[in-house]
């Protein structure tokens, strides 16, 4: 197949390499001319995946008309919060009948409160042919061949059958689903929840307050994804509770990376700067699950914790104790 990525982060470009090990043609796009003859020049991506070789066949390039003609399948790796822009990019040069549109980004916009399937709808039209790629797969992982499982959704399941067999191999399998909610909603809150971890660890607690977190983490997870249309078991799987656990527990883990270091006591304009142009995606899906979440009417404690140490600068073991003594309850 012809492939185009667009977007030369990290999981862009470790996708096109897994791509690449299939034998696809693949291009990867980004917004930086000089960033992508960089890549080509060093044949590798230094800003955002050091130390990894891109082989030459990958073809790297700022053309967006020319990256995208003739292509099978379009992949969207633009981070969730700038998602827009590249669809307005795109939708000039877009055969929606013909290419297959796979989205990596995990959030969900902020204003609008649409879902990244949403949004492509609401750009490129409601004949897009959209499937959503997630699960536990950190980039640099992927790129070292380390095997990982991920699930492909989409309303329409040949299409869903066709991304799986696109990047399916020995050391990257995919499943399908038909639950796009879900699996996108799974890929957005577990960001969430990750920085949560980090403020976990930053302060120093423990293996039992990370496992409660993950848990009760799922718990909210579900309750509002169900609300939203999404089915109960699916964030019992790769899209849901697995991609929670490598988010919550990883050194890779930007979002958990981030609530670390508030936890040490950091201000989230100083982390953000420090991070060197890789995006925390959980910090403004966090401000847009709060704001969808009481929307539909639906509870999110831990959502709500976060968002008070992220935008109103509350100390997390204050925001702890409030929890630990909220009213005592049934578990289920």
């Amino acid at each position: 197949m012809k492939i185009c990525i667009l977007g030369d982060g990290s999981w862009g470009t470790a996708l096109a390499l897994n791509l690449h090990y299939n034998q696809h043609q693949v291009t990867l796009w980004g917004r930086s001319p000089e960033h992508m003859e960089a890549i080509r020049r060093d044949g590798e991506n230094k800003r955002f995946l050091p130390g990894i070789p891109v082989p030459p066949e990958i073809e790297t390039t700022a053309d967006l008309p020319r990256a995208v003609n003739g292509c099978d399948m379009l992949i969207l790796g633009t981070p969730s919060q700038y998602m827009r822009g590249t669809l307005e990019k795109l939708a000039p040069h877009i055969d929606c009948k013909n290419q297959i549109v796979v989205n990596i980004a995990k959030g969900i916009e902020t204003g609008s409160l649409l879902r990244m399937s949403e949004l492509c709808r609401a750009i490129l039209g409601n004949d897009v042919r959209y499937t959503v790629l997630s699960g536990p797969s950190h980039a640099e992982e992927v790129s070292k061949g380390i095997p990982t499982l991920v699930v492909a959704a989409s309303d329409n399941l040949k299409d869903a059958k066709k991304v799986q067999m696109a990047f399916h191999n020995d050391r990257f399998r995919v499943y399908t689903s038909k639950d796009v909610v879900g699996v996108e909603l799974g890929g957005a809150l577990k960001n969430v929840f990750a920085i949560a971890a980090g403020i976990i660890d930053g302060i120093g607690l423990g293996d039992n307050s990370k496992a409660a977190l993950m848990t009760r983490g799922c718990a909210e997870l579900s309750r509002l994804g169900v609300k939203l249309g999404g089915r109960r078991q699916t964030f019992s799987g790769l899209g849901g509770i697995g991609d929670l656990i490598v988010t919550c527990m990883s050194r890779h883990s930007r979002n958990r990376y981030v609530g670390e270091e508030l936890g040490k006591g950091r201000k989230l304009p100083e982390i953000i700067t420090s991070m060197n142009n890789m995006v925390a995606e959980g910090v403004k899906t966090c401000e847009s699950a709060k704001m969808l979440a009481e929307k539909v009417g639906v509870e999110t404690p831990l959502v709500n914790g976060v968002y008070e140490v992220l935008f109103n600068d509350r100390p997390p073991r204050e925001i702890i104790y409030e929890l630990m003594t909220r009213k005592a309850k049934a578990e289920l």
